[in-house]
């Protein structure tokens, strides 16, 4: 029992590790588009 306790926090820290690797290493840049959209004032 201890053995597979050991092996699910193991894989947890491998897990955790992959996802922090991949959050820094990873391409998690925005695309980039310009946005232009007409504005109507009201002129009272």
């Amino acid at each position: 029992m201890l053995r597979l306790l050991k092996f699910i926090l193991v894989l947890a820290v491998l897990v955790a590790a992959a996802i922090l690797g991949y959050a820094y290493l990873g391409d998690l840049s925005p695309e980039q588009s310009d946005v232009s959209a007409p504005v109507s004032l009201d002129e009272n």
